[in-house]
């Protein structure tokens, strides 16, 4: 029987040295994967159809918030070597069967360049909001323990629940 995911209990992100960021506040915006499409019409097609193009994705980002200005916000700005950050997670899950919770690993690789770097507001007594925004340049999940997506833009690599989308691709250019 399948689990229910019911909620990410908790997380943790470390950078490419497994230490783990200082500093990190509690919620990551993860990156929208949008396609890149191109009309196809003409003879035969009623009307129009976005189709996305296999593998090519627009720019994709991933927003690390700071609850205030600290060494791990500024260790991962240095755009001439691209630091790989990871997100390791425990996602509570239910057994539909018996009521029984149980928990799951959820991990999510990414390497990319500061694209934004916010340092946020000096306010006294309060968090400053600081924050790194990324250019995902590689990205993989896993879902426990299973590679469910992983794509390296600059290595052509698109792998889609196990499944290596552009080796047909590859094998023809």
């Amino acid at each position: 029987m399948d689990l229910l995911p019911e909620v990410l209990n908790n997380f943790n992100i470390y950078n490419d040295s497994g230490n783990k960021l200082i500093g990190v506040s509690g919620e990551v915006e993860l990156p929208e994967l949008e396609a890149i499409t191109d009309t196809l019409e003409g003879c035969g097609v009623l009307g129009e159809i976005e189709d996305p193009v296999t593998g090519q994705f627009s720019s994709a980002t991933i927003k690390i918030p700071f609850a205030v200005l600290y060494e791990s916000l500024f260790s991962i700005m240095n755009t001439t070597k691209p630091p790989q950050l990871t997100l390791r997670a425990s996602m509570q899950c239910m057994d539909p069967t018996t009521g029984v919770t149980d928990y799951y690993p959820v991990k999510i690789v990414v390497r990319g360049k500061a694209k934004t770097n916010t340092l946020g507001k000096a306010s006294k007594g309060k968090k400053m909001e600081a924050e790194v925004e990324m250019e995902i340049l590689y990205i993989k999940i896993e879902v426990n323990n299973k590679t469910v997506l992983e794509l390296d833009k600059l290595n052509f690599i698109y792998v889609l629940n196990g499944v290596d989308m552009l080796a047909k691709i590859r094998s023809q250019c």
